[in-house]
């Protein structure tokens, strides 16, 4: 399947998954409101719900396998129950937070239910209807040709042939080397050189032609691409010339395509999500440990001289520098102190841990071990400067102390006020192993991995194991 036809089945079935979504939400109320389950003005409510249904569903909806193919019915159910799930949770959260008093729990989860069954029915139908009734012949396959026989060429191949049942198929490959007319690489055989393009395109059906050259070869690409525009074949080229991992896009701006190089994979809809997440979390949550904020307070104000909130500068996305809030449980001399005491630290790397740092008030040592500092750092959150689950926030002292590049892409994602660390040992760790950990974060960034941490982080607090 070519890549512009990925794209359109990818809007198609986020417009497909929305509409499903809304049409099966709207069809509940009304039948709520003839049966006389609901009654009165509620119908406002319902259609404020609707909205926010239909401003989550595209988003979330982006996050499942955008294909028809290659699915069993079990991963098809797996991914509509995530996102039908996460989208419901999002909506009963809106509920509570605007307290939408009207709102039947019924309605929402019959809706619930309903949305799930409709959405992996559509699903299996299409899947059905593409590959058992609607079979292309194979004269409207989309033909390609490839430019070049080496390992990007074989990769293409591998990546491509699993997918041969939307209607592709390799008429064969081109390679500099004249020695490798004839070989067949990966299944597709080498049917010329670089200087038989012109008389390949001339002469057969070729739709695509992709250049999966060497990156020892770029300058043959201007003239390939003049042979392709001559004769209105569509030029596609493999982007991985960097090993830099992540991810490969190409953006425009005004109108000047530019490829760009992420070594870090963040789908954008799902930080959209995980954004919406931490703001109804904190809204939810902030109420609610208010009188808790008052005590804690008033401890830290009775125990020693000086603010109840300790602000720091902290480094965060991108290096942007912002103030942390936390609860302050040192004295106000620490930062003066600590030049004096830093040939004491127990910790390796860029950070100080002392286990009886003699600059901790007695409060301080309590709200520590019990995270009780860190909740004013739910403000941040709110703010954007921070996330919930993300690596934590360093301070400028220790990141001007960071001896290696690897280090500074902790920054590439905005830091949190839990983490890994958080449920593998906390303060426990070796700077090294609390580093890994924020690589392994970053690169396998996951809502479901952040959901996870939050869960896990809970019983861990409780004990206050491995706090300092």
């Amino acid at each position: 399947m070519t890549i512009s036809k990925v794209k359109l089945l990818r809007k198609l079935l986020i417009v497909l998954d929305t509409s499903t979504t809304g049409a099966v939400y709207a069809v509940i109320c009304a039948l709520g409101f003839q049966l006389g389950e609901l009654s009165g003005p509620a119908w406002t409510e319902h259609i404020v719900l609707l909205v926010v249904l239909g401003l989550l569903a595209a988003p979330l909806s982006g996050m499942v396998k955008p294909t028809l193919a290659g699915q069993s019915v079990t991963r098809i159910m797996l991914d509509m129950g995530r996102y039908n799930l996460l989208l419901f949770a999002i909506l009963v959260a809106v509920v509570f937070l605007f307290d939408l008093k009207l709102i039947s729990r019924m309605v929402l989860v019959t809706a619930l239910v309903l949305n799930f069954i409709a959405l992996v029915s559509v699903r299996l139908f299409l899947r059905w209807w593409y590959f058992s009734i609607r079979v292309e012949s194979r004269e409207n396959y989309t033909k390609v040709l490839i430019v070049g026989s080496g390992p990007r060429a074989r990769f293409y191949l591998n990546n491509i042939m699993p997918n041969s049942e939307w209607g592709m198929e390799v008429i064969g490959c081109v390679d500099p080397d004249p020695t490798l007319v004839g070989r067949v690489c990966d299944g597709a055989t080498v049917i010329g050189t670089l200087d038989d393009i012109d008389r390949i395109i001339s002469e057969q059906v070729v739709d695509e032609l992709v250049v999966a050259l060497p990156r020892s070869r770029l300058n043959d690409i201007g003239t390939i691409a003049d042979a392709c525009q001559e004769q209105g074949i569509a030029l596609k080229l493999l982007a991985d010339f960097y090993d830099v991992g992540g991810e490969v896009r190409l953006e425009y701006h005004d109108r000047v395509p530019l490829l760009s190089f992420s070594p870090v994979v963040l789908n954008e809809n799902k930080l959209v999500v995980k954004r919406i997440v931490d703001i109804v979390l904190v809204s939810l949550a902030l109420p609610v440990l208010v009188p808790l904020f008052v005590l804690v307070a008033i401890a830290v104000k009775l125990d020693s001289a000086g603010p109840v909130f300790f602000l720091q500068e902290r480094v965060g996305l991108h290096k942007r520098r912002f103030r942390m809030i936390k609860f302050r449980s040192m004295f106000i001399d620490a930062e003066e102190r600590l030049k004096d005491i830093e040939h004491l630290n127990e910790a390796e790397g860029p950070i100080f841990k002392m286990t009886n740092d003699p600059r901790i008030t007695r409060v301080g040592r309590f709200i520590r071990k019990t995270s009780l500092d860190e909740i004013p750092q739910l403000i941040n959150v709110f703010k954007g400067d921070m996330s919930l689950v993300g690596p934590r926030a360093m301070s400028v002292r220790d990141v001007n102390l960071f001896d290696k590049g690897i280090q500074r892409k902790r920054f590439s994602v905005r830091p949190g006020i839990v983490c890994l660390r958080e449920v593998m040992g906390r303060s426990k760790l070796s700077f090294d192993r609390w580093l890994e950990l924020d690589l392994q974060y970053i690169d396998t960034w996951s809502l479901g991995l952040d959901f996870k941490i939050l869960l896990l982080t809970i019983p861990v607090v409780l004990r206050g194991s491995g706090a300092s």
